[in-house]
């Protein structure tokens, strides 16, 4: 089972930026997909970014062309650059990653223990 630590979490006001960090226990060449994804308060997780082993990425509407999703093969990592950060963006981030099983002839998947992003006004 993969293991996954997030980091970079942290407290920034408005319109600054933060880069999140996801370091995989496993050689990341064998993960399919490596996403973000939030929680608000009182809200549901939803999906950020994600990027596949081919390094196809996909963004949600409220995070295009502020937010950037990365991976470090040789680091075993996956990154998320958020850039021009709004109070909305406040949230727990969640790092997930999906992995074709043989075995199971289905995907795995981990999810990391979230770090806190919090967006001053």
């Amino acid at each position: 089972q993969v293991q996954l630590v997030e980091s970079g979490g942290g407290l920034v006001q408005a319109g600054g930026s933060l880069r999140l960090s996801c370091a995989a226990s496993v050689s990341i060449f064998s993960i399919n997909v490596m996403g973000w994804y939030r929680q608000a308060p009182g809200k549901q997780r939803d999906l950020v970014a994600t990027i596949t082993s081919g390094g196809s990425t996909n963004y949600a509407d409220s995070v295009k062309g502020r937010f950037t999703i990365s991976r470090d093969s040789a680091k075993n990592t996956v990154y998320l650059q958020m850039n021009s950060l709004k109070p909305e963006d406040t949230a727990v981030y969640y790092c997930k990653t999906r992995t074709w099983s043989p075995a199971l002839l289905g995907y795995l998947e981990a999810w990391g223990q979230g770090t806190l992003v919090t967006v001053s006004s």
